[in-house]
């Protein structure tokens, strides 16, 4: 059985800013979002909050999907989370 890849986007309190990522370890990459592990943008917009994933084969698949996700508009992303999570709960808590 092969490795999996998560394709996610998490977001702030407000709703107001997305972050779209790759991991083979959704927990752990959620886990360092929440507590702040790394530098960068998600610790800068305290993005905490994962709102939607989705799973892939591949390294190579999840990486394009990540970039056709991320270049989508704001619309389309709003969408897609809306669709696997209507009312825009903290997924991490059932992962």
């Amino acid at each position: 059985m092969g490795e999996h890849y998560y394709i996610y986007i998490m977001t702030n309190k407000g709703d107001t800013v997305f972050y779209t990522g790759v991991t083979n370890d959704l927990k752990r990459g959620v886990h360092e979002h929440k507590y702040k592990a790394v530098e960068g943008f998600t610790r800068r917009y305290n993005v905490t909050k994962l709102v939607y994933y989705e799973v892939a084969d591949s390294i190579e698949s999840a990486i394009l999907r990540e970039k056709q996700i991320k270049g989508g508009s704001r619309r389309k992303k709003v969408q897609l989370i809306t669709q696997m999570n209507r009312e825009w709960r903290d997924l991490a808590d059932e992962l």
